[in-house]
């Protein structure tokens, strides 16, 4: 049977690279979003807001997949509403699909929330898990939009008879503009500000995460799992952490990506300093160095999370993931980190999205 994908949230970081992946494995792809991107080739765009039912199902009437993969989330001021909003986006999702009676398998992208708790708190006292991170921790006893997630999807795998995978990056690296959460490309557009104005590029985040032991997710390996996972009959129904495969200290990669920017490098200070307040003035600056360079993106919202970065950075302890559950099954890809950067640094500059 030919294998058809519906990856929903095609424009993002994790989206869009599992829409390359699966092209290139001779899949026949649909990319679902609110604004789809064109520059995904061979994707066919879908056009869709998964909070209405009704233009969910008219947009999916002819799209007929095997296959969907969920990379895509709202944020909301709360956790509440997250659960509600984000919840509900994966049923009406799955329940406009159910009476094709075509879906073999959900894959569906989560993250280390899973372990070190939502937003509201964040890798907080009392709910810090034991690194390395691993599959087999239980859900913590607080509300979490990604446990909402993955019970819709358990949910609809019943009813429907379709097979599912839950995967869990770190930070995601990976080229996307208008994305959440951004580290990579929050660092890059800083780096650039930084050699504009004469800045240091200083660390942002906590004594912990300088010194301790960290990892992240390169895209092109989340999007790998994925397609792995979907043609693996044993990597069926679990859940996976997916990481590069190496592990790294901010105190050693810093200065690498400073000295790829060509900007003095500062280490941790004796106290975080969070980038959102160091960047909070740059909007004028970004659009006059837009301006002047050329650049596509003159909107410093769309290119920079600085939020986002400070909550990674900025954690009380060290973070890794465990990844022998996948590799003990067969996924053997290996991604070093500093390329993941330097990789997207270069792709950033070739589409004028930096200097």
């Amino acid at each position: 049977m030919r294998r058809t994908a519906l990856v929903v949230g095609a424009s993002g970081i994790g989206g869009s690279h599992v829409a390359r992946e699966l092209v290139t494995n001779g899949w026949t792809v649909y990319g679902l979003a609110r604004r789809p991107a064109q520059d995904v080739a061979g994707m066919i765009p879908v056009a869709a807001d998964l909070l209405k039912p009704e233009s969910l199902g008219a947009a999916l009437a002819e799209v007929n997949p095997t296959h969907v993969f969920i990379t895509t989330w709202m944020r909301k001021d709360t956790e509440a509403e997250n659960i509600q909003v984000n919840g509900s986006m994966v049923r009406n999702l799955l329940a406009a699909l159910a009476s094709k009676q075509m879906l073999r398998h959900v894959a569906l992208v989560t993250g280390l929330k899973h372990y070190l708790g939502p937003f509201e708190a964040y890798a907080q006292s009392g709910t810090l898990p034991e690194t390395p991170l691993r599959e087999t921790q239980p859900r913590l006893p607080i509300e979490n939009f990604y446990y909402a997630q993955e019970d819709e999807v358990y949910a609809a795998a019943e009813r429907d008879r379709f097979t599912w995978s839950i995967h869990r990056p770190h930070t995601v690296i990976g080229m996307a503009v208008g994305n959440a959460m951004n580290l990579g490309t929050t660092l890059a557009v800083y780096a650039s500000i930084c050699k504009e104005t004469g800045r240091v590029f200083q660390f942002p985040g906590s004594e912990a995460q300088w010194k301790g032991v960290s990892d992240v997710t390169d895209a092109r390996m989340l999007a790998r799992q994925l397609v792995w996972a979907a043609d693996t009959d044993a990597a069926r129904n679990e859940a996976f952490n997916i990481v590069n495969g190496d592990v790294f200290r901010w105190s050693w990669l810093w200065g690498r990506l400073a000295d790829w920017f060509g900007v003095p490098a500062a280490g941790f200070s004796g106290r975080a300093q969070p980038l959102e307040a160091a960047m909070a003035n740059d909007h004028a600056r970004w659009r006059d160095m837009a301006q002047r360079h050329g650049l596509a993106e003159p909107d410093l919202d769309r290119l920079a999370s600085p939020w986002h970065t400070d909550l990674d950075l900025g954690r009380p302890i060290e973070v890794m993931t465990d990844m022998a559950k996948s590799r003990k099954l067969g996924f053997s890809a290996y991604q070093a980190t500093d390329e993941s950067f330097f990789d997207l640094f270069s792709q950033l500059r070739a589409a004028r999205l930096i200097p």
